[in-house]
């Protein structure tokens, strides 16, 4: 099958379990996941979607994410688009296709307390502090494939100027790598203002206050301001700024006098708070970033590492972990690469590792078993949700342990940077192998390269020892190690699951606590 006619399968797959092409009110993708506004949450099937080959999993949040991973999102994406179009002007009836066989009894309770667990954490997630940092969220996160294709370049080029290599050309790819990041504050604002419900375009306006060059012949607070002082932190207090000046123009400024004033104010006022107030207590506020980042390494070293690989995972399901998006994207402006993504990065190699041992752990329960096999490839390209919210999270125990796989990686990576080794990542999204191409340091890419390998080995081993011996207990295993092949008869003979332990009518179980 052509390439052109997989996306489009999957595609058409995808579309009748969400609701069909009325279901859908908005569509947008980031870097692993397809993100649906949908009308009626009611009318998604989550186990049929999980059963579509190329779907990872699922993740229910503020939108409903249909995980497929890197690459394969980006061209399923249009694909749904034009179908959701072509639905639209058709009006199919939703539901159409019929759902597959369910699974193994074991393997759906974990899905259903995978999901519920989902559930919870996204009623507990939705305070005012925490969808504030949704939306700073989804500010940067359009910006991650630009940060991914030119941090690439950047390696690319600087391997390049090392050997000596293609010196004609250097120059340009320098060109490439970094006109992006000269202009990042400009698309910052645009997304902000955007985000927050302003016109894009005066926020992006604003914003490229802080990058002209012409600041360079201004003082404020008795020094000179540099371009780009500030940087992405000020683009983004400057565009908030510029949203609220020209929503208050909107109520008061007279509809015939709107179109010329309100644009004007908004800028003007904006503006002036921004060159004598935003740029240089932005500037310290990053300086500030740069310099706590590189003394908590420096002088944290392994236990830094060993605590930031540790809690990233419980971070991520406080859904405070969206807080850090704007910190690696400054210390990526300021230093040309964030030396806290790898040693999060460590969180996905413990669950790795969890899940591995969780595989060795119940040889006889098939369901789990297939779960791992299909969803580890994933997870070492850094694709964790399949993992997470299928295997480890509802189990308990094996959650914990993989923080502590994840702990140790961090750990590890930690300890070189003390040492003076520093590793980190030109952009930020990819995680697990896919991090490689972005790796950068001070003491050469094939040092770099070593100590994150030697980090991901030691987070697997760390997972898988921590989850072997101590992610079950006497009751889990009693309830998951056992052969779901009596299950799947009785299926087939009464159309309900059933377990060895329970009949058709009997209570679901639950995972054992941890």
């Amino acid at each position: 099958m052509a390439t052109e006619d997989k996306n489009r399968a999957t595609a058409a797959a995808i579309l009748p379990l969400v609701g069909g092409a009325a279901n859908v009110s908005s569509i947008a993708h980031c870097m692993t996941r397809l993100r649906l506004g949908l009308h009626d949450r009611s009318l998604v099937d989550d186990e049929a979607l999980k059963a579509v080959p190329a779907v990872m999993g699922v993740v229910e949040d503020d939108t409903y994410q249909i995980v497929l991973g890197p690459g394969t999102v980006a061209r399923v994406t249009p694909e749904f688009e034009q179908l959701v179009e072509e639905g639209r002007t058709a009006d199919p009836a939703p539901g159409e296709a019929a759902p597959p066989a369910p699974a193994s009894a074991s393997a759906d309770e974990l899905a259903a307390h995978g999901a519920a667990m989902k559930a919870a954490r996204k009623t507990k997630n939705a305070t005012p502090f925490k969808l504030f940092l949704r939306r700073v969220a989804n500010i940067f996160v359009p910006l991650i494939p630009a940060l991914i294709g030119c941090g690439i370049i950047a390696g690319l080029n600087g391997l390049l100027v090392n050997l000596g290599w293609l010196t004609s050309v250097t120059p340009a790819l320098a060109a490439m790598a970094s006109g992006f990041m000269a202009l990042i504050a400009v698309f910052v604002g645009y997304n902000t203002a955007k985000e927050f419900g302003g016109t894009p375009i005066l926020g992006g306006a604003v914003a490229a206050i802080i990058v002209f060059p012409g600041v360079a012949n201004i003082e404020a607070f008795g020094q000179k301001l540099s371009p780009g002082q500030g940087g992405v932190l000020g683009a983004l207090g400057a565009a908030v700024l510029a949203v609220y000046v020209e929503k208050w123009c909107r109520r008061w400024v007279p509809e015939a006098l709107d179109v010329l004033v309100t644009p004007t104010l908004t800028v003007l006022v904006s503006g002036l708070v921004t060159i004598f107030g935003l740029m240089y207590v932005a500037g310290e506020i990053s300086t500030a970033i740069g310099t706590f980042a590189d003394w908590l390494l420096s002088n944290g070293g392994a236990g830094a590492g060993f605590v930031l690989g540790g809690l990233f995972l419980p971070l991520v399901m406080l859904g405070l972990h969206q807080a850090l998006i704007p910190i690696h994207t400054t210390l990526i402006e300021q230093q040309g690469y964030t030396v806290l993504l790898p040693i999060l990065a460590m969180a996905g190699a413990g669950q790795v590792g969890a899940a591995a041992a969780v595989y060795f752990r119940l040889p006889r329960n098939e369901s789990i078993r297939r779960t791992i096999k299909s969803a580890l490839p994933a997870g070492l390209l850094g694709v964790g949700e399949p993992l997470i919210y299928g295997v480890s999270l509802p189990l308990g125990r094996p959650f914990i342990t993989a923080c502590v796989g994840g702990a140790f990686g961090g750990g590890f990576i930690g300890l070189f940077n003390q040492l003076g080794d520093k590793v980190g990542s030109t952009a930020i999204g990819p995680s697990g192998w896919a991090l490689f191409p972005l790796l950068d340091g001070n003491h050469g890419l094939g040092t770099t390269v070593a100590i994150y390998a030697g980090g991901l080995l030691v987070g697997y081993f760390a997972g898988f020892l921590a989850t072997y011996f101590f992610g079950f207990s006497k009751d889990l295993l009693a309830e998951f190690n056992v052969s779901q092949e009596p299950a799947e008869s009785t299926v087939a003979a009464t159309g309900g699951p059933t377990s060895p332990t329970t009949g058709p009518d009997s209570p679901t179980k639950e995972p054992a606590g941890v």
